[in-house]
């Protein structure tokens, strides 16, 4: 048996249309709230003038976060009836600037009025303005 090709073809217009709608914005913060990313990268602008290891730091704090099952923001989870990422005996002396990524954090949820920017996209925005802070690309 083989469903109608009516059938097969409304499914692959609603799955076209839905990866559509659906999809990553680089702009989607601009709509949401439009001071998100211009506080992230104040935030780390200063960080990296007071102390410009903190660039480097900022950047592989992105990277432990998408190490294993990409891009989730579990770096940042605290402790709670098991060890994690941030205390990890592997992570505690490695892990460094998550202060700055909690001043972010708390500087974009209140110019936004509410939590609405992902810690994975928090630390994602905090590792590229990292990076050009430090004179690297853009």
């Amino acid at each position: 048996w083989f469903p109608p090709i009516n059938f097969l073809l409304y499914a692959f217009l609603w799955l076209a249309l839905a990866v559509t709608v659906f999809s990553l914005s680089p702009n989607f913060y601009d709509k949401v709230c439009p001071q998100a990313l211009p506080t992230i990268k104040r935030v780390v602008e200063v960080a990296v003038h007071k102390e410009h290891h903190m660039g480097a730091s900022l950047l592989h704090l992105h990277f432990h976060d998408c190490f294993v099952n990409g891009c989730d923001g579990s770096l940042l989870l605290d402790s709670t009836y098991f060890e994690t990422e941030k205390i990890a005996r592997g992570n505690f002396i490695s892990v460094r600037g998550l202060e700055v990524v909690n001043q972010i954090k708390g500087g974009v949820d209140r110019v936004c009025e509410c939590p609405i920017v992902s810690c994975d996209d928090i630390l994602a925005m905090a590792a590229q303005d990292s990076v050009v802070a430090l004179g690297g690309p853009t």
